[in-house]
């Protein structure tokens, strides 16, 4: 196996380029990188704290009101938000040191989350509370992903979006499996103690031990070197319609965010699907936990064992691999069946390691950080919006039947991209990946 070698550049750790599209990486290498290791543990950290919060809040909620209304849009409350935080603030991300932005958006859910544990908010103000701290999610997101996009290059930066993938279905797993287990120990106050509790953690390690790098905005010209409150917004919607304008870029943006969002969607029907198909109550748990099993599975087999350019030639296959099992769901298969269809859809969601590298490389420099946070947002907002969509189909027809179409969704969104995203050429690749 071929390896890429590093080298120290100041106090910067940077993955050589690649000189071919088929040469690998590992991820002890990209693990060597210290502040890869860094952004690892607080993206630990912190997705633990985020599912741990989520379903806390959404149990306390519906204990408080005994409505399954509330407690589903405590779920999804915090994805709408984003959107607009990347749409008017996204700019922040190229313009304030990483650094410091990355440890205040943790310390931030650190305080929010404090709050929530100590006082007894009403319902709405514990609801606006998660929605305000949701708008600054993505500039945070985009200054993290703009880090790690710098000192990882090619197949190491693919690898190491990979783990931070499996990280996060991991983090996720472990928060909504322990929430059950921390709210009767310890009650949904102190449980989001622990959550705050993880934010400062992560807020600590972040801020201590980050180089202090600097804002690639600085000393530029154009929006990105104005100054004033007012000017984040003007820059935040100018770079915001500049990269949707690139035909390319917008391309893999849709790519990324569509299957993403009609998955969700599926997901979000699983317990009314277990219900009227009259599995017992505790199954759903686990027909959910599918999902996150086969995001691991294929995040690890794709990474792992794919080469470079086969990961990017297998996006359309894996892609449909995300949408053909769903559409079994119109057959109404079996429980054991329905375990088996969701783990194989899981692993499709790996379909987006063989777009990272062609998104790095088709950014400007100077506003990485609100691409990135633009692509964030995006995905979130989508997990917002597909579940409202294939739930308004379910309500007409049945779960299974939104489910099926959410699966026929996707795998139409797999046909266009073959046509439409195509891989950029290899030597576009090293010219245009970061600097």
């Amino acid at each position: 196996m071929n390896r890429q070698g590093t080298r120290a550049t100041g106090t910067l750790t940077r993955m050589t380029p690649e000189s071919s599209p088929d040469l690998r990486t590992s991820y002890r290498q990209v693990l060597a990188v210290s502040r890869f290791r860094l952004l690892l543990v607080g993206s630990t950290l912190t997705g633990t704290a985020d599912a741990l919060r989520i379903a806390t809040l959404a149990m306390l909620i519906y204990a408080r009101t005994d409505s399954a209304l509330l407690g589903a849009v405590t779920f999804g409350v915090g994805f709408l938000p984003q959107v607009i935080g990347s749409t008017l603030l996204g700019s922040l991300s190229d313009r304030i040191p990483p650094r410091r932005l990355i440890a205040s958006g943790y310390a931030l859910e650190c305080a929010a989350a404090t709050l929530l544990a100590l006082t007894d908010l009403p319902i709405w103000t514990c609801l606006v509370l998660v929605a305000a701290v949701a708008v600054w999610t993505p500039v945070c997101s985009g200054a993290n992903n703009r880090v790690v996009g710098e000192p990882l290059t090619g197949d190491s930066y693919v690898l190491g979006r990979s783990l931070l993938n499996m990280v996060s279905s991991g983090a996720q797993l472990v928060g909504l499996a322990t929430s059950g287990i921390a709210v009767t120990a310890l009650g949904p106050h102190r449980a989001l103690l622990v959550c705050a509790l993880a934010y400062a953690v992560a807020a600590t390690v972040l801020r201590t031990g980050l180089p202090d790098l600097p804002a690639p905005g600085r000393g530029t010209r154009g929006p990105l070197a104005e100054r004033g409150p007012w000017s984040v917004m003007r820059a935040s919607l100018a770079s915001t319609r500049g990269t949707l304008a690139e035909a390319r870029v917008r391309g893999l943006l849709i790519a990324f965010w569509l299957p993403t969002g009609f998955v969700a969607g599926a997901e979000a029907l699983i317990v009314p699907y277990a219900g009227q198909r009259g599995f017992p109550t505790a199954s759903s748990a686990w027909l959910l936990a599918c999902l996150p099993v086969g995001m691991l599975i294929g995040d690890l087999a794709v990474g792992r064992l794919m080469q470079p350019a086969a990961r990017e030639r297998a996006v359309v296959p894996l892609m449909a691999l995300l949408g053909l099992p769903l559409i079994a769901f119109f057959a109404s298969p079996p429980y054991l069946l329905c375990l088996l269809l969701l783990t194989v859809t899981g692993t499709g969601f790996s379909y987006g390691l063989g777009l990272q590298r062609a998104f790095l490389s088709s950014l400007d420099e100077s506003r990485q950080g609100q691409a990135f946070g633009l692509l964030a947002s995006g995905l979130m907002t989508l997990q917002g919006v597909g579940p409202t969509v294939f739930g308004g189909l379910a309500q007409m027809a049945t779960a299974g039947t939104a489910i099926g179409g959410a699966g026929l969704a996707t795998l139409v969104t797999a046909l266009w991209t073959s046509t439409a995203v195509r891989p950029a050429p290899v030597a576009r690749l090293h010219e245009n990946g970061p600097r």
